[in-house]
C-alpha cells in the first residue's frame, strides 16, 4: 500500500488494520463497521476477540515484523489497541505504511521513566519519583521522598502487576530483590494519599481537532478497575482542571487517536497524573451507552481524520467490569437483568479469575440510582454510593 498524505481523510469503505486482537480492538471494529469500514487484525491467538468481528486475522506474535507487514498489505491505515504492541514493529511499519499514531508515543508510554519524565516536562504534576538501580538507590530514595513509596517496574506490568507498596524500612530489601528478578528498570514514586482516582480520555485527529470525554471517577479492587462513575463526584473546578490536563497532554504530544489520562485527586483538590494509555481505555467504556459518540467511534474518526464526534454525556452512568469470577453469575441473571443494564461481552474463549470478560453499563437518572441497581444484583462486592 502507499503511504497516505497526513491530511487525507480515510473514508468509509477503507480497511483499518489493528495491531492487537483483544477486547479494545473488538470494540473499535464493531464501532467502525457501523460506519462502513472493513477491518483486519494481528494477534497471536487464533479466533481472538477482535478477530471474531474482523474480515481477516493475521495470526502472528506482536514482535513479528513479517506478520505486521502482511497486516499492512491489507490495510489503508493501521492503529493499535494496546500499548504492549512492539514499538519496533510500529516503527518498521511507519516506513512503508500509514500509521497516524506513530511509534514515538508508544515508545514513551511503554516505559514509566520516560512517561513520567515527559509529563513533568510539560509542567503537569506527577508523584515525585526516582530511578532505582540498586538497593542503595532505593534506600536513598526512601530517605529523600519518605515512606510509604510505590515501587514499579518501568516496563510491563498492568492491573497492579510488577508493583510493591513499601510502608516501612524492612520492606525495601525484599521488594528490591523481587522486582529486580524481572530484569526491567525500576522506578519508585512517593505515595500520593489520594481521595479519588479520576480519568479523562482525550481525542485528537490528524488535523489537530481535539475533544475530551466527561471525567470518570474510578474504583479499583485488587488493582483492577472495578467501576467507573460518570459524572465524577468532584467539584467543577477539579473537573475543569482534569479536562485541561488531558487536553494539554494530547495537544503537546501531538496525539492522534485517543489518550487516557489517569489521575489522583487529593483531599485538598490537587491532581497528579498517574499513567497514560495511548488508546481506548477501560474507564471509557461508559461512553458506549451514555455519550453521543463512543470512545471507539471517536478513535476511528481520529485515526481516519474525520471530524470528531460530540462527546456530550446524555445520562449519568456507572460501568462495572465483569471479571472471570463474575461471568457465570451474570449469565445466570441475563434473562432478568434490569432493562437499563447494557451488557457487553468480549468473546474470550476461557474465563479466568481476574480476567476481564466484559462489562455492564447502567445509565440512570442519577449515579446513585445506577449504583443501587448494580448493588442489588448481588454479583459484586457493594460499591459505595
Amino acid at each position: 500500500m502507499m503511504i497516505r498524505n497526513a491530511e487525507q481523510v480515510i473514508k468509509p469503505g477503507a480497511t483499518i488494520g489493528i495491531l492487537g486482537g483483544g477486547q479494545l480492538g473488538r470494540m473499535i471494529a464493531l464501532a467502525g463497521r457501523a460506519m462502513g469500514y472493513r477491518f483486519v487484525t494481528m494477534d497471536p491467538t487464533p479466533d481472538s476477540p477482535c478477530g471474531q468481528v474482523c474480515d481477516h486475522q493475521v495470526v502472528a506474535a506482536f514482535d513479528d515484523v513479517a506478520g505486521a507487514r502482511q497486516l499492512a498489505e491489507q490495510s489503508d491505515v493501521i492503529t493499535y489497541e494496546f500499548e504492549n504492541v512492539d514499538a519496533e514493529v510500529a516503527a518498521a511499519l511507519e516506513a512503508s505504511s500509514f500509521v497516524p499514531q506513530g511509534s514515538e508515543l508508544l515508545r514513551i508510554t511503554q516505559n514509566r521513566i520516560r512517561e513520567k519524565t515527559m509529563i513533568a516536562s510539560l509542567g503537569i504534576p506527577v508523584a515525585p519519583f526516582r530511578v532505582i538501580a540498586s538497593l542503595d538507590d532505593l534506600q536513598r530514595a526512601a530517605g529523600e521522598l519518605g515512606l510509604p513509596l510505590v515501587m514499579k517496574t518501568a516496563t510491563g506490568g498492568y492491573d497492579g502487576k510488577g508493583q510493591a507498596v513499601l510502608r516501612k524500612e524492612a520492606d525495601l530489601a525484599d521488594a528490591f530483590e523481587t522486582l529486580s528478578r524481572t530484569g526491567a528498570e525500576l522506578i519508585v514514586e512517593q505515595f500520593i494519599p489520594f481521595q479519588k482516582e479520576l480519568s479523562v480520555i482525550a481525542a485528537r485527529n490528524l488535523s489537530g481537532e481535539l475533544a475530551t470525554f466527561p471525567v470518570a471517577e474510578n474504583i479499583h479492587r485488587d488493582n483492577i478497575l472495578h467501576a467507573s462513575i460518570v459524572p465524577a463526584r468532584a467539584s467543577e473546578q477539579v473537573i475543569r482542571a482534569a479536562e485541561k490536563m488531558a487536553a494539554t497532554i494530547a495537544e503537546r504530544l501531538g496525539v492522534v487517536g485517543l489518550i487516557a489520562v489517569e489521575m489522583f485527586l487529593t483531599a485538598d483538590d490537587r491532581l497528579y497524573v498517574n499513567e497514560l494509555a495511548p488508546r481506548p481505555h477501560n474507564s471509557g467504556h461508559y461512553t458506549m451507552d451514555a455519550c453521543i459518540t463512543s470512545q471507539f467511534e471517536q478513535h476511528v474518526r481520529a485515526v481516519c481524520n474525520l471530524p470528531l464526534g460530540a462527546t456530550t454525556l446524555l445520562t449519568p452512568v456507572v460501568m462495572v467490569n465483569i471479571l472471570g469470577e463474575h461471568l457465570a453469575p451474570v449469565l445466570d441473571r441475563v434473562e432478568t437483568l434490569p432493562p437499563n443494564c447494557k451488557l457487553h461481552l468480549y468473546g474470550k474463549s476461557e474465563s479466568k479469575a481476574k480476567r476481564k470478560m466484559g462489562h455492564i453499563n447502567v445509565p440512570a437518572a442519577t449515579v446513585e440510582e445506577a449504583l443501587a441497581i448494580i448493588n442489588d444484583l448481588g454479583i459484586w462486592e457493594r460499591v459505595e454510593d
